[in-house]
């Protein structure tokens, strides 16, 4: 029987897909730093710049360390607790939602700006129907339209670019000028303190790669940082310099500009044709913001199932090896959303800039984790203390400046949109974590109300508990170097607070019985006992630790990768992490 291999992509697939996200900022992150910073939004805009500088080395350590698809969530679970990282997971979550439906209906837009008659809600739902088809039919099709929307988008701006430098050439910058001595009402430090704030939305999608690394060739993720980095350096700013040179500053801060700047830009510099040229630009790439959610969405709740978090149901795959479960249920969360706010997609702001600047900041802090926690691990490159430390502090800024910024009239504020769609969404995940828990409650409720009546109740109490079994029958496995019952009891703590089993095999590899440390198997017999709820079996297994050993045994025990750990491997370690196959960290 032959197997297929997975085709994994290159660097110029995987920018594509993850930048037309970030990318697709410049269509409204110009636009909104000139209404909160007026003359001085380049300077907010290369301010961000600076700011995605250092996380640049912040996610190439921690992803360079565990590249393992879920950024954050993955980044937090093998530096603290699962329920830590699925808060992380449940914030990232939300901002691929928020990203794919502001993403879809602000693409029909500008597509409206071609074809007045067309029904707005109706086609922005059919976009989100064909990417959801597009991502279900594999990531290497999917990857091939990224590339094409990707190029034409940049081309695009080129082309805007050119027009504009040759206005600027004939007519010269003395508007720009006069927006820079322009009056103002407030301090210039407020102004470019709520501007910052408002441009960190430029940087939304950033994080995307982290979440389908493990789809990415060997070496390409670092290089898709450094590319989604390099654009929005040269385009935001670039952009919002050429609005202050054509435009006068009260023109630029009005509504009429907010949403297509860059049409207006286009007009004005080259006609109608340009105009055209940047809305299909907008449509395209405002589409490729949609993919880049369904691809990174899938990567991200793929690892959750695998750890248990969310249901087994979503793993079902299809010919193409796509979790086509996962897409249908993002689907129709987001058309639910839609409908929700009946196309005012403005609504989501909150959860869209929260969400994700919530998640960067969590990333700095995993990253630090990982500093102080798995000190040994390797790592092809290091961010500094003093860098991560002023990227989470800028964040953590312009978090600040998104919540208190004040709402438009008629709209609640960022924050409390943010909890009507975050509190749900954490209650239902902190029951997947609990859920044995909660299933012990029930089964006790049942015994105390229905005492009387309890043959009556009997069969649903078995099929409680033969689910509760059937949760709890899932074996793990720790390989241990020989550790001593210090480390040992580190192990037990972290399986009886995060993971529902009542099997645990502790495995030492050795090449000779000899080897074996003779207070070891005294050890985890006490360990046995201190932990009744848990059968802890030692088992020793003659030969090297290699991941071949790894699969062996999963395949031998039936039992996942994903379910076997680790202690954190030094640097002397023969091995990558990427290529235990997913084996996790727990010390």
């Amino acid at each position: 029987m032959k197997t297929k291999v997975h085709k994994k992509l290159g660097e110029l697939a995987a920018t594509a897909i993850c930048g037309n996200d970030i990318s697709s900022s410049v269509l409204y992150v110009s636009a909104l730093a000139i209404a909160f910073a007026g003359q001085y939004a380049w300077i907010t805009l290369l301010i961000v710049s600076f700011v995605l500088f250092l996380f640049r080395k912040i996610y190439g350590e921690v992803v360079g360390a565990l590249p393992l698809n879920g950024g954050a969530y993955n980044a937090l679970l093998n530096t603290t607790s699962k329920s830590m990282a699925s808060f992380a997971a449940t914030l990232t979550l939300l901002s691929y939602m928020a990203t794919a439906v502001i993403s879809a209906n602000e693409a029909i837009h500008y597509f409206h700006h071609l074809i007045p008659t067309m029904p707005i809600i109706i086609a922005t739902i059919g976009l989100l129907l064909i990417f959801a088809i597009l991502t279900i039919g594999g990531i290497t099709e999917s990857a091939k339209v990224a590339i094409g929307i990707f190029l034409f988008h940049l081309s695009s701006l080129i082309i805007l670019s050119g027009f504009i430098i040759y206005f600027l050439v004939q007519h010269g910058t003395v508007t720009f000028f006069e927006n820079w001595h322009f009056s103002r009402e407030g301090s210039i430090t407020n102004a470019i303190f709520l501007g910052f704030a408002a441009s960190m939305l430029g940087v939304s999608g950033f994080e995307s790669s982290a979440n389908f690394v493990e789809e990415q060739k060997k070496g390409v993720f670092p290089k898709t940082l450094r590319n989604m980095w390099s654009i929005v350096s040269v385009i935001n700013p670039l952009m919002a310099v050429f609005a202050l040179a054509l435009f006068a500053l009260p023109v630029l801060q009005s509504d009429d500009y907010q949403n297509t700047l860059l049409i207006e830009m286009g007009k004005y510099v080259g006609g109608e044709w340009v105009a055209v040229l940047i809305a299909v630009d907008a449509f395209l790439v405002l589409s490729g913001a949609v993919l880049t959610s369904y691809v990174g969405v899938t990567g991200l709740l793929e690892r959750m199932t695998l750890d248990r978090v969310l249901p087994p149901f979503f793993l079902k795959k299809n010919k193409k090896g796509s979790s086509y479960r996962i897409i249908v249920m993002f689907f129709i969360l987001s058309v639910s959303v839609l409908l929700i706010t009946k196309g005012n997609v403005k609504l989501l702001a909150g959860v869209y800039t929260i969400s994700f600047l919530s998640v960067m900041a969590l990333f700095g802090i995993g990253n630090i984790l990982l500093k102080v926690k798995r000190s040994k691990l390797p790592r092809p490159e290091k961010a500094s203390w003093i860098a991560v430390i002023i990227a989470i502090i800028a964040v953590a800024i312009a978090l600040f400046g998104n919540i208190l910024m004040p709402p438009k009239e008629g709209l609640p504020s960022n924050l409390t949109v943010f909890l009507y769609y975050f509190t749900p969404s954490i209650l239902f995940i902190i029951f997947m974590l609990n859920r044995t828990v909660l299933l012990k409650l029930l089964l006790k409720t049942i015994d105390g109300v229905f005492e009387t009546i309890r043959d009556s109740v009997g069969r649903f109490d078995r099929k409680v508990q033969r689910i509760l079994d059937r949760i709890n029958s899932q074996e793990f496995v720790f390989f241990t170097k020989g550790d001593n019952i210090a480390t040992l009891n580190k192990v037990m703590l972290y399986i009886t607070k995060n993971e529902h089993t009542k099997k645990l095999k502790i495995v030492l590899a050795v090449q000779d019985e000899k080897d074996v440390p003779k207070n070891l198997p005294l050890e985890i017999e006490f360990l046995d006992k201190e932990y009744p709820e848990i059968n802890v079996d030692f088992v020793v297994v003659k030969g090297k630790f290699t991941p071949a050993l790894i699969r062996k045994l999963s395949k031998e025990w039936n039992i996942p990768i994903n379910f076997m750990f680790i202690g954190s491997p030094s640097d002397k370690f023969p091995y990558k992490i990427e290529e235990l196959g997913g084996v996790r960290l727990i010390i």
